[in-house]
């Protein structure tokens, strides 16, 4: 059995994808596996959230003693790690395949990731507290990997636009899964809650000065009407803002390297003329 105090020696290797676990001898709990324990667990987290979940509760939401859960896992770690791994497999890859060229594949990765992120609010904070080397997070990483592969970006910059993608996706799913949050939360609509709140400090006069530059924008954002219109404009159009700008960033890399293949071919070509010319004072020199 793995317990949390081991795991604490080696932080860089702690992933329940990593450790070999000792076999159970005889049989587990009738009507209990670890599909069950990890779908229940993925109901709780979206429900209560992180801080909520604990082996006793989800024994009971299973009805099975908490001892029964451990012959799947050995920690509350083991069972989010589980967790993280599932959610990543309702990115379709199938869907990013049949999507084309690499703008496609990655448009339809990055929707897929968003709404992963918002239906699963507890997913973000685990993005960096664990390896997420499950088997659905390294297919899902691959099918990143290879569209950014396709985009013409040399190795050395491939990882940084990777990251300008996916990092803003992330950041992005996460705003949003909070505010959908705190919104149910209140018992309000996310209309009414947006709504509300920017009222709120609009109308307060200690904002109103400091708020005077940004009046432009929050009358655009409120024309809307819908926060929903809101997240999904404003996603997409930055979306394209950065898969434009790796169309740019893939010409400018053209042209430097087309520019430093010139200056090394006309290098070569300087190194030959200037052994040319030595050979041919050589031969008219009269000491030699």
């Amino acid at each position: 059995m793995v317990k949390a105090a081991d795991r604490a020696k080696n932080p860089a290797r702690s992933s329940v994808w990593l450790e070999k676990r000792a076999p159970r001898s005889g049989g587990g709990p009738a009507g209990l596996d670890r599909d069950r324990i990890v779908a229940a667990s993925i109901r709780m987290l979206d429900e209560e959230g992180l801080a909520k979940l604990s082996m006793r509760k989800l024994a009971t939401e299973l009805g099975v003693t908490a001892m029964s859960l451990y012959w799947y896992v050995d920690t509350k770690d083991d069972i989010i790690e589980y967790a993280v791994d599932t959610v990543y497999g309702e990115i379709d890859l199938a869907a990013v395949d049949a999507a084309g060229d690499w703008r496609e594949r990655i448009r339809v990765l990055a929707l897929d990731y968003r709404r992963m992120l918002v239906n699963h609010p507890w997913m973000s904070p685990c993005a960096g507290q664990y390896l997420n080397i499950g088997p659905h997070a390294i297919l899902v990483g691959g099918k990143i990997q290879e569209a950014i592969g396709d985009t013409g970006l040399p190795m050395t910059r491939q990882p940084s636009a990777m990251s300008a993608v996916f990092q803003f996706v992330y950041g992005y799913g996460t705003i949003q899964s909070q505010f959908e949050r705190r919104a149910t939360e209140a018992g309000m609509s996310q209309d009414d809650f947006y709504g509300e709140s920017i009222r709120a400090f609009r109308d307060d006069p200690q904002f109103v000065e400091a708020l005077e530059p940004m009046a432009e924008i929050l009358d655009e954002r409120a024309s809307h009407g819908s926060v929903t219109a809101i997240w999904d404009r404003d996603f997409d159009y930055a979306l394209e803002v950065l898969i434009a700008g790796i169309e740019v960033m893939v010409e400018r890399s053209r042209t430097e390297d087309a520019g430093t293949s010139r200056t090394e071919d006309a290098g070569t070509s300087r190194t030959e003329d200037a052994r040319t010319s030595r050979t041919e004072d050589a031969r008219t020199d009269p000491g030699t």
